[in-house]
């Protein structure tokens, strides 16, 4: 119990991808801004992105062995389970050192341990969970969690009743700040940003170079491109655009995401829940390709949760052609009208108080008391 403290220790958990990790950021920079003095405590992964975002926000990481279950062949299924216990003994040894008061799951197969070792040694627990479909170490999670937090209605339906409480996802303070904004007023030069999520997303980037290339004929004139394509296509994307005369800026990364966000009025994207959530509360029309590979198709149904109002038009990857996505784009940027209401549907699907929802669960099952 964390009645009567000015100050909490948050050991937070999950990750893999840049969808999990924001969320766990903001998170725990709110918690902190609530109560100062707060100290955080992310077990993650050994993955590069854990521990390479987490250390442009100060906060102290450490690493468990741990590999994910599903999806995966016979010999890696073999080592993930052979893990299994080394990863739970690992979470034992950080929870009792850090003796945290409240550990919070994020989502991703790390988080599966960390959250039985907190439940086994008697500290609540909330996990939150970013998708329609729930991934598989939420799912088992429920029974175990204090407290679920959920983006998306239609979730409660995986985990035990009475458990769960709507939050939304949060999104970067950065992206906040810039939703606080009037919407973009959307003229007749438009611009396009492509994003192919934390990862990348190959095909995303073949998409629409074969529509710059092949079918920017039907693009309305003046308008702009601005591509994030991962690491791996960067320079041929660039090369591809040099070649062509295409002008476009291009990156395999922006790091500040609100800059990009705020000079863009049509965004062309994965269907990641994080992603999503921002650009729900930035009010951004989207045409989304969702990844089909995703477990459980949750990308195509987080998706359809925010195109059911309009504010966004899904296109399912199989059945796409360069052509038929550059007569989408063109449809749309033709049609100013369109897109702002688009960004009125869009905008009223966010969740801009996401964040301090979870922070009042978290404070909630503590039974903290300010």
């Amino acid at each position: 119990m964390a009645q009567g403290r000015e100050s909490i220790r948050l050991l937070l958990t999950g990750g893999g991808t840049g969808g999990h990790l924001f969320p766990a950021i903001a998170t725990a920079e709110a918690l902190c801004r609530r109560l100062p003095g707060t100290q955080v405590l992310f077990v993650g992964t050994h993955r590069k992105m854990d521990t390479t975002s987490l250390a442009q926000y100060g906060f102290s990481a450490r690493a468990i062995h741990c590999q994910g279950i599903k999806g995966k062949g016979v010999l890696k299924l073999v080592q993930a389970l052979v893990l299994l216990p080394v990863a739970f003994v690992e979470a034992l040894w950080h929870i009792l050192r850090f003796r945290p008061h409240l550990v919070v799951g994020v989502g991703g197969y790390v988080t599966g341990p960390v959250v039985a070792a907190a439940r086994i040694l008697g500290r609540p627990t909330v996990i939150h969970e970013q998708n329609s479909v729930p991934g598989l170490a939420n799912r088992k999670l429920g029974a175990l969690a204090t407290r679920i937090c959920l983006s998306l209605p239609g979730s409660e339906v995986f985990f035990p009743a009475g458990k769960t409480v709507l939050t939304g996802n949060p999104v970067r303070r950065q992206i906040l700040e810039l939703a606080g904004q009037p919407l973009r007023k959307i003229g007749d030069k438009v611009t396009i940003l492509i994003l192919g999520g934390s990862l990348g997303a190959h095909r995303v980037n073949e998409l629409v170079v074969g529509v710059l290339t092949e079918y920017g004929r039907l693009m309305p004139a003046g308008f702009r491109i601005i591509h994030q394509t991962g690491a791996t296509d960067a320079e041929w994307v660039k090369s591809v655009y040099q070649q062509a005369g295409i002008k476009a800026t291009v990156a395999a990364f922006f790091t500040d995401m609100a800059e990009v966000y705020a000079g863009s009025d049509l965004i062309l994207s994965r269907a990641g829940a994080t992603t999503l959530a921002e650009l729900a509360v930035l009010g951004k029309p989207a045409v989304l390709i969702p990844y089909p590979f995703a477990a459980d198709d949750h990308q195509e149904k987080n998706a359809c949760y925010y195109a059911e109002s309009g504010g966004a038009v899904v296109l399912v990857e199989r059945e796409l052609t360069a052509r038929k996505l550059a007569e989408t784009l063109a449809e749309l940027a033709c049609n100013p009208v369109r897109l702002q209401e688009m960004a009125e549907a869009m905008r009223a699907k966010g969740r801009p108080d996401a964040t301090e929802k979870i922070v009042d669960s978290c404070l909630e099952v503590m039974k903290w008391q300010g």
